[in-house]
């Protein structure tokens, strides 16, 4: 099978992720004048809710897939083989995820009044399953995954227009986001299925998946724990307006921490294949490369929403969501942690089958999160929330990193590294220097954020320039030759 480029991959992966940043920046800046803070504390938590079942439902078997299937994406009939077997068990688990969830709305009294709303967001455990979004990671189909999350995304943005326009329209609010996260995935469906006829089995050695799936499983309830417990704390302990004030910041947060992932989620399966062959140099070169490259970016982008937290929040939600902007600068401290984390989990931990230290690190910032929560939001609200999402991203990159460090120490002392943070926070102080000069002279929130953003660009590019850093050197050089050419 041909190679498919990295380039081109993280392009697309990267355009997918600013299409889910658009759709957001054109839905949201509407929802939340449509719809009350109260409806959106109602949306965000009935959300988090489901989020736990829906996780049920995944297991560990998309990062599990994509490893194991990477390696047979050259051998059409053990692939199938393989494809079959998963997702046989990925549908017995979204059966045992519908179970408990009935269980809980039958039991839980508090949840009786969300319960519509968690009932439409429910349907994301049945497309997630028939989506199979693992396969075509596996075979790096990045085109076909962009194009239909661009025809989808179009159609909710029309859908949202329709159907939410009035204060109490939340539920329809939950259709449509429904609609645009899995709507596509009965097309991923039909394309997999008639090419490779995907099927149940009724016998099969599901034991050889079973262990390192319920790993990968174990570790992703503990992220998804830390990651979802501040607003789910939030709900219990404060009010829906709190959420609500929060789940503006926290978007925005995960928003761009995704566009910031792309090229690395596209990377994953070229890793595990690499790690896989046994090419460990090419291995190490490609995942030097990946890290410098995304810290060259994050920090910049960790900088930049700091200064213009203000400026983002009117732009996304307006003046009644003001109070988000001191836990959106809380957060935007967590990207350059959240991203060396990731690294170190999704192209280390994983590729080299060494799941278990992952479970370690997530289980004990997620314990640290809630406990922090549980803690301090009596006292500091959103703020406290935002704070121990920091603190626990932080403990699972020094944990990732003690496990992973006799294949990762090289690169993290490296002069190639520490040339690009130095590189970067040069660059950084051209970015505060640009924003103040902006601010200063405009005052139009719209104006002052895009020339910010555009002048900010340039004049970080300019000087990493002028320090000869071998990353954006290339790049350039890259570009001039296909010019030439």
């Amino acid at each position: 099978m041909k190679t498919k480029s990295l380039k081109i991959n993280a392009f697309l992966n990267s355009l997918r992720g600013i299409l889910n940043l658009i759709f957001p920046l054109i839905t949201f800046p509407y929802i939340s004048r449509v719809l009350s803070v109260s409806g959106i504390g109602k949306y965000n938590f009935s959300n988090s809710i489901v989020s736990y079942f829906v996780l049920i439902a995944g297991l560990g078997i998309n990062t599990y897939a994509v490893r194991e299937g990477a390696k047979y994406r050259d051998n059409k009939s053990k692939l199938i083989s393989f494809a079959n077997e998963i997702f046989t068990i990925n549908t017995c688990s979204a059966l045992i995820a519908y179970v408990l969830l009935f269980i809980c709305l039958c039991v839980f009294v508090k949840l009786h009044s969300y319960v519509y709303c968690i009932l439409i967001y429910s349907l994301q455990i049945f497309f997630s399953v028939i989506g199979v979004e693992w396969f075509f990671t596996i075979y790096e189909d990045f085109t076909y995954i962009t194009i239909r999350s661009m025809i989808f995304q179009v159609i909710s943005i029309i859908m949202l227009f329709i159907f939410v326009r009035h204060s109490n329209d939340y539920l329809n609010y939950a259709a449509v986001t429904v609609f645009a996260t899995v709507g596509s995935n009965s097309l991923n469906f039909i394309r997999v299925e008639k090419r490779y006829h995907l099927h149940l089995l009724l016998k099969f050695n599901w034991k050889k998946h079973i262990s390192p799936i319920l790993i990968l499983f174990a570790a992703n309830i503990a992220n998804l724990i830390y990651v979802n417990s501040d607003i789910t704390i939030l709900g219990l302990m404060k009010s829906n307006y709190v959420v609500g004030i929060y789940s503006v910041s926290s978007r925005i947060y995960n928003i761009i921490k995704s566009v910031l992932s792309a090229m690395l989620l596209v990377t994953v399966p070229r890793l595990a294949l690499l790690y896989g062959k046994g090419k460990i140099g090419k291995y190490k070169l490609l995942l030097s490369k990946l890290t410098n490259v995304l810290l060259m970016i994050t920090i910049p982008s960790m900088v930049g929403l700091i200064l213009l937290s203000k400026q983002v929040v009117l732009i996304i939600a307006g003046n009644h969501f003001l109070r988000s902007i001191v836990s959106l600068r809380i957060l935007s401290i967590a990207y350059i942690f959240a991203i060396l984390a990731w690294i170190l989990c999704d192209c280390v931990l994983i590729p080299v089958k060494r799941e278990k230290y992952l479970l370690y690190s997530t289980s004990l910032s997620a314990l640290i999160n809630v406990v922090l929560n549980i803690s301090m939001i009596p006292f500091f609200s959103e703020n406290a929330a935002a704070i121990s999402t920091v603190i626990a991203e932080m403990v699972t990159f020094i944990v990732n990193y003690r496990y992973s460090k006799d294949l990762v120490k090289e690169i993290f002392v490296s002069t190639t590294l520490r040339k690009t943070l130095i590189d970067s926070l040069v660059g950084c102080i051209g970015i505060i220097v640009v924003c103040t000069i902006v601010n200063y002279f405009f005052h139009s929130v719209l104006v002052t954020t895009v020339l910010s953003v555009l002048f900010s660009i340039f004049v970080y590019g300019l000087i990493l320039i002028a320090r000869r850093n071998t990353y954006v050197l290339t790049f350039l050089n890259q570009i001039f030759y296909r010019i030439h050419k």
